[in-house]
């Protein structure tokens, strides 16, 4: 399950766990996002922009294992998301657009391509 931290209009610390978050748990994210409170909705509606699915970054992995020093288990991911802005630019290779946040922002839909078959033997 993913659950959601920070103000709606600014920045949201997206955090998925194989488990629900305790009542202590969520007190320890919530210092650790410099007290973004918990967001008690599934969704969230607006433009973000933030990682690409396929590309768990530097900062996440980092993140996740500051839980791990706090004593906090069961935490997979954590990713950074930014309110957009109509005239902001994002860089596509690093980010992407997301029109509002929700429970499956790092599943992954895709079908790997079949690779072509071997070229035939040239002759000698």
């Amino acid at each position: 399950m993913i659950f959601f931290f920070g103000h709606e209009q600014q920045t949201i610390f997206a955090v998925s766990s194989h488990k629900d978050l305790d009542t202590f748990t969520t007190e320890k994210l919530t210092w650790l996002f410099g007290n973004q409170p918990k967001i008690d909705l599934e969704q969230i509606d607006g433009k973000f922009v933030g990682p690409r699915a396929a590309m768990v970054t530097p900062w996440s992995t980092n993140a996740v294992e500051i839980t791990q020093n706090m004593g906090i288990t069961g935490i997979e991911r954590i990713e950074q998301y930014f309110a957009l802005n109509q005239d902001d630019k994002i860089d596509p290779m690093l980010s992407q657009e997301f029109n509002g946040l929700n429970q499956h922002i790092f599943k992954l839909d895709i079908t790997p391509e079949t690779p072509p078959p071997p070229a035939p033997p040239t002759p000698p």
